[in-house]
């Protein structure tokens, strides 16, 4: 077997290369930006979770925020501001009957908002869990006032009964589509619409099976059709496998669809969709085996273009734990269209094995195309209505509904791989740069509560920053964008946050302006500031493809600054890197720092000089080089001008070490100290009330009343409480005047006088060792 092992080596060298080549190690942001409360808004009400459910009502300029047992009306500019609550709380008796049923009376059985969708009246359709008991009700907004018109509508099929199942819904002119649970149990999935004639999909395992639900889009493809085609309702979701030949359960992302104006069947399919279809969407990941798991949607189409060149973004995460990769794929609604018009179908077959195997169907089709809206072809045929359908059509799509054809994202291949945080939501904005071209940024929440920025340029994909959004690491469940405000929401468990497109503040230089290649941002020359291209009246430096920072102006120099440090001394000189794709590199007088047992290079960029002499005394200059594609950029993050006291000095020589710049401040130790005083002070006055260090007059006191015992006794009573009321520092050793002979004579004699009532008085000798060889 080992002449097989170099055999072996070689075949996979190449795919070594393109797994080195498409690492997603290298998908590292440019920023990461911790948690602070001026990274956005934010809205949190204490005793409130679960802030997964938005609707934007840009007309009203609120957000409308669902969460457990409450819907909230925030300015949307501004959500920290409120501008209307409601709460809608299960009562007793529901919480009684859901407890009763096996569910948690502190989680489960609770109202948590699943459904805000906005009516054409300028109402609000929400619909909560309610429960395990799903209800739905009308919601106005007037005079700063959100009010439920308590109407109590049944929510089986529009609203999950389990809050923490997936779902999706999306109202299209007043009728609601939904897709998730009709029953308890949870075992009867289903995509239904509710008005004007309730249509939903079969009971079938070749329909749904075991699904998890992630969106749902309307897609205007009747517009300007040449074939008279009808509108569509897209549906993204997951689902165990049916066709997969495997042991075990294999899970896949899919994608449906059907057509709006569908009615069902006359015969077959009564109240079910007749146009039903579903098809597998692949992410390839080179590192799994496994197919990836479609976790949310974005559509994004620009109101000039054609329906058929709008883009759906998605975002994947692996099956399985052997990998903690995330990816992002680009689909092209026209890819997804044809293979729902053009492809062939999935059939089962029986095999001898007693299990059912999915194959391509290679028969003939019947006509009109099972699954096809009503279109100018059909409506020759006189067919004008779904009810009007022949039996094979509809008999064929009852038992086909799985397209064999894979859809695949745009360029075979992800836009993003990234190891890290798992990926949850994303939001897709276009935005035209100072070169003119539109880019697309990508806005994608990971479970960590962060929000990741990411463009592709030409293939290359680039993360602009990462931003830590809320406090505790919350999962972020929900993203919505605004057009009108230009700002991106964001929902978790613990609250609500809002954010801008680009904080182009971070960059403080014209250098680090342009190598974020931010096609937000650029450098005003006039201002000396990164600004919001759209807030400049002028033109901006700018370079997102090649991040070229030799249009920048030379930078001013950096000020050095003066660091002292005493001999045989630490310090420690910061290099804060401006980016994570820089490396820093420490000069010393003009020459490259070498480092040793010394002097070392800390992994965040410092320099830790220990154990000082004076020939660590010099000019310390830490560099940032960065290399994008353009070129290779150097600049001065921190300079340093470090000093060291001579050897052999010491405090009585008058020379002190000059205190380290970057340590306390001296008002800081100031105010510090003159706590501890107080302190101290507080703690003496209580010990003196309490008795535990007696006063000075107590003593006296004490000492008159037991003169009155015998002279023996009285000298060593004396002694006793001379040492009580001596100070804790002096740590006396007393000798009496019958052994005061024995004791060293070195020591430091002190006399106290004891009167005694009637007789004179005593002297007891108390002695001082100065000496610890004495003891």
């Amino acid at each position: 077997m080992q002449p097989l092992l170099p055999l072996c080596v070689f075949w996979l060298l190449p795919l070594a290369r393109t797994l080195e080549e498409d690492s997603p190690l290298d998908s590292v942001p440019r920023r990461s930006v911790p948690y602070h409360r001026d990274n956005g808004h934010l809205f949190h009400e204490e005793g409130v979770f679960n802030y997964s459910t938005m609707l934007l009502r840009e007309d009203l300029d609120l957000l409308l925020l669902g969460a457990r047992e409450a819907v909230y009306a925030l300015d949307l500019k501004d959500i920290s501001k409120k501008r209307g609550s409601v709460k809608w709380e299960v009562s007793q008796q529901q919480e009684d009957e859901c407890k009763n049923k096996g569910k948690d009376p502190e989680t489960q059985c609770k109202n948590y908002i699943r459904i805000l969708h906005q009516t054409e009246d300028n109402r609000m359709y929400v619909c909560g869990t309610n429960a395990f008991d799903p209800e739905c009700d009308y919601m106005s907004y007037a005079n700063g006032k959100l009010t439920l018109e308590k109407k109590g509508e049944d929510g089986k099929g529009k609203c999950p009964f389990d809050p923490f199942q997936r779902y999706a819904s999306i109202m299209v002119e007043n009728n609601l589509y939904s897709a998730t649970s009709m029953n308890f149990l949870g075992s009867q999935p289903v995509l239904m619409r509710s008005s004007p004639t309730s249509v939903r999909t079969e009971f079938k395992s070749s329909w749904l099976h075991e699904p998890s639900f992630v969106s749902m889009t309307q897609m205007p493809e009747s517009y300007m059709s040449e074939e008279g085609d009808d509108d569509k309702v897209y549906l993204f979701f997951s689902e165990t496998a049916v066709e997969c030949d495997c042991y075990n359960k294999l899970v896949v992302s899919r994608v449906a669809r059907v057509c709006k104006g569908d009615l069902g069947g006359q015969r077959t399919l009564q109240k079910k969709w007749t146009s039903f279809l579903k098809a597998r969407m692949d992410c390839p990941v080179l590192e799994s085996q496994l197919p990836y798991i479609i976790q949310d949607t974005y559509y994004l189409c620009n109101p000039q273009q054609h329906w058929k060149d709008c883009l759906f973004y998605a975002v994947f995460t692996p099956q399985s734990g052997t990998s903690d990769l995330s990816a992002v794929c680009a689909y092209r609604v026209s890819d997804i269209s044809r293979v729902f018009a053009e492809g062939k179908y999935k059939t089962p077959v029986p095999v001898e094995t007693s299990f059912v195997k999915w194959v391509m169907y290679s028969g003939d089709v019947p006509v009109p195309r099972p699954g096809s809206c009503i279109d100018n072809a059909a409506r020759k045929a006189g067919i004008n209505q779904t009810l009007d359908l022949p039996d094979r059509t509809l008999q064929f799509v009852k038992d086909k509904p799985l397209m064999d054809q894979a859809i695949q994202p745009i360029g075979d291949k992800p836009l993003l791989v990234r190891r890290g945080a798992t990926f949850a939501r994303i939001i897709v904005n276009q935005v035209q740069a100072a070169d003119g071209e539109k880019y697309h940024v990508m806005f994608i929440g990971t479970e960590e509560g962060t929000m990741l920025k990411a463009v592709n340029y030409d293939g290359e994909m680039f993360i602009i920053e990462e931003v830590q959004l809320f406090k505790p690491p919350e999962p972020i469940k929900i993203l919505k964008f605004s057009k009108v405000t230009g700002q991106l929401y964001a929902g978790s468990d613990y609250g609500a946050a809002q954010m801008p497109l680009a904080t182009c503040g971070r960059s403080s230089s014209c250098m680090d302006c342009v190598l974020a290649r931010d096609p937000y941002c650029g450098w005003d020359k006039v201002v000396r500031e990164c600004v919001f291209l759209s807030d400049s009246p002028r033109g901006l430096i700018q370079s997102v493809k090649e991040g070229d920072a030799s249009l920048c102006p030379d930078a001013d120099p950096v000020k050095p600054m003066n660091r002292s440090i005493w001999p045989q001394g630490n310090l420690k000189l910061q290099c804060p890197s401006p980016s994570n794709l820089a490396k820093t590199s420490w000069w010393r007088d003009g020459s490259p720092l070498t480092e040793s047992t010394r002097l070392q290079l800390l992994q965040d960029g410092s320099a830790l000089i220990l154990n000082a002499t004076e020939s660590d005394a010099g000019r310390y200059r830490c560099l940032s080089v960065e290399r994008p594609k353009a070129d290779t950029y150097t600049t001065t993050v921190a300079e340093y001008l470090v000093s060291v006291a001579p050897a052999g000095s010491d405090n009585r020589n008058g020379i002190l070490p000059q205190a380290q710049m970057d340590g306390p401040s001296v008002a800081g130790l100031q105010a510090l100290v003159g706590l501890l005083v107080v302190a101290l002070l507080a703690l003496l006055a209580w010990n003196f009330y309490k008795g535990h260090i007696p006063l000075p007059w107590n003593c006296a006191k004490k000492n008159a009343e037991q003169s009155q015992e015998t002279h023996e006794q009285s000298g060593l009573d004396a002694y006793q409480d001379a040492v009580r009321c001596a100070p804790a520092d002096d740590k006396a050793l007393v000798s009496g005047a019958n052994y005061s002979s024995s004791t060293n004579h070195t020591g430091r004699e002190a006399a106290f006088s004891v009167a005694e009532e009637g007789s004179d008085s005593t002297k007891v000798t108390l002695q001082y060792i100065d000496d610890e060889s004495v003891i």
